[in-house]
């Protein structure tokens, strides 16, 4: 079949909800590193990883190998049994992660270990209530929907109760039409009001992302996250981390966003560059948290064993290759050559991240700021000209993100940066 074979039948086959970019969407028959290529032989620089999945890039060589002598050994046994692979990488998370985290659970993707997770605390504290943050993205399944604070995602009508949605700490576009620093932080001030307004004052959790993801690599101010963990723990809640964008290295110097923030949770969830795009959830808990979970369950397919080796090998080479070192180093040479963009093109309104992790927020007036979303999707079409694959997000559909492998080579973060040049210009 060709490219255009597949996108029919796309359409005639799959749900309407399996949406893909770019007017004529890319179908993708190959890629190794930071390349990809499609059906019809043409050449991408690829600068989103699959949704900031691809952590050590496309078919690396050692996790090819080891996942065919995988496959050749073991593939399958459900978590009723222990295996070799499971508890390696059980102890690697403990050892990777801060603070007290020790005990695991595996599931197959970022919604699962979100749910686990609230599951989890809900069951330790023995209260329901959630308190999550407006503008975040938890996944696809109904608990995770009615997490989610975004109206796009939030497809169903109903709203599962116990669920409050705190004020996001997004400065560029304050909800409270302040200015950082002299705002107090108070989005995250607020947290406590909410808790006495909205709840029976007992809170399950806090479950937030170091970076908001989906809702455009929104990045909170310093000291948000140590002011809002402080006010929900005076309630007895705990803290759930959501690390599956922002994990192994992504935001630079450390392996874990929440590390650049100076708290420890009680409840880690990661996912995607866990295992460089093997289905692999985990859910990370301190021995106490973990322990109150005496109840009956399984995974079926969670913590399989190839995709524990996937994650094994991910593991190994994150750390020969020093991703956090790596993402720092690379995340400044792009960030670095983002801003420089924006004193050129007037409709890029705010430049953020951190690491690898870096967002450009489209704009038709920067006084305004209003969103540009139709800016966005051009952005994106002009850049699929250029050969370079670049995300979008956010509530309004008017942020670009850009999280490429984290072994990324300079000299392909300079020719990215290039086609993304080119494709403003077009804009302009």
């Amino acid at each position: 079949m060709d490219s255009q074979t597949v996108r029919a039948k796309h359409k005639e086959f799959l749900f309407p909800c399996v949406a893909n970019y770019y007017a004529e969407p890319v179908v993708i028959a190959e890629a190794h590193g930071a390349s990809v290529t499609d059906l019809d032989g043409r050449e991408y620089l690829d600068f989103f990883g699959g949704i900031l999945t691809a952590g050590i890039g496309h078919s690396h060589p050692e996790f090819v190998k080891r996942i065919q002598d995988q496959v050749a050994r073991l593939v399958h046994t459900s978590s009723v049994y222990p295996t070799v692979e499971q508890t390696k990488v059980a102890e690697r998370l403990t050892k990777i992660t801060p603070g007290k985290l020790k005990k695991s659970f595996f599931t197959t993707s970022g919604t699962e270990a979100d749910e686990t997770a609230v599951m989890l605390a809900k069951i330790y504290t023995g209260q329901q209530e959630i308190i999550v943050l407006r503008h975040s993205y938890a996944g696809r399944s109904q608990g995770a929907i009615a997490i989610t604070g975004q109206q796009p995602w939030r497809v169903l009508p109903t709203q599962i109760a116990g669920v409050k949605h705190a004020l996001s700490p997004y400065c560029y576009r304050c909800p409270l039409g302040l200015e950082y620093p002299d705002c107090g932080i108070r989005c995250a001030q607020d947290i406590e009001d909410l808790i006495r307004t909205t709840t029976n004052g007992r809170p399950a959790a806090f479950m937030a992302e170091p970076i908001q993801g989906a809702g455009g690599f929104i990045t909170p101010p310093r000291e948000y996250f140590e002011i809002a963990v402080g006010i929900i723990r005076k309630y007895g809640a705990v803290f759930i981390c959501d690390e599956v964008q922002t994990g192994w290295g992504r935001t630079g110097d450390k392996w874990c966003g929440i590390e650049h923030w100076g708290v420890e949770p009680e409840i880690m969830t990661f996912a995607k560059s866990i295992a460089n795009g093997f289905p692999v959830g985990a859910t990370i808990a301190t021995e106490e948290v973990a322990n109150a979970f005496t109840g009956l369950s399984l995974s079926t397919f969670g913590g399989n064993p190839i995709s524990m080796a996937a994650a094994d090998v991910t593991m190994d080479v994150m750390e020969r290759e020093n991703t956090p070192k790596r993402s720092a180093e690379r995340g400044k040479q792009l960030r670095d050559a983002l801003e420089e963009l924006k004193k050129r093109f007037a409709f890029i309104g705010d430049v953020r991240g951190m690491g690898l992790m870096q967002g450009i927020e489209f704009v038709e007036d920067r006084k305004t700021k209003e969103p540009s979303a139709k800016k966005t999707t051009a952005f994106l079409e002009a850049c699929k000209k250029q050969g370079l694959l670049i995300g979008k997000g956010g509530l309004y559909g008017n942020v670009v993100r850009i999280a490429p492998s984290l072994l990324i080579t300079k000299s392909e973060i300079d020719d990215g940066v290039k086609r993304m040049e080119r494709a403003l210009a077009e804009l302009q």
